[in-house]
């Protein structure tokens, strides 16, 4: 999956259904879930942000980015991670990352 948007923008949100290995949609009632995104060959996240549950049982979430998230062209790895009500952790993708692409606005 690759999410792009322009620098300083802060529309589309970023939507997700997270799905285990086997394309199961994954029942996120009762937990919540942080968004995290990182530059390639940074070593500090450039967002590490709540998300909103839209759909718990289909597990879908979306993430309302913030003028800070896009100031900077370039290339980011993403992941969702998830605290489920027994507070047990799960981040997905859980086999990599998917990315995201701030691409430069011409103004």
């Amino acid at each position: 999956m690759a999410f792009r948007i322009k620098t300083n923008d802060t529309s589309p949100k970023l939507a997700v259904t997270l799905e285990d290995a086997n394309g199961v949609l994954v029942n996120i009632t009762g937990a919540t879930a942080r968004f995290h995104m990182k530059a390639f060959g940074a070593t500090h996240l450039k967002v590490d942000a709540p998300m909103t549950v839209t759909d718990a049982s289909g597990g879908t979430l979306q993430y309302s980015w913030v003028a800070a998230d896009t100031d900077t062209a370039g290339t980011y790895y993403g992941e969702i991670e998830v605290t489920y009500s027994d507070n047990t952790v799960e981040t997905f993708p859980n086999n990599g990352y998917f990315t995201v692409i701030v691409k430069e606005d011409l103004d």
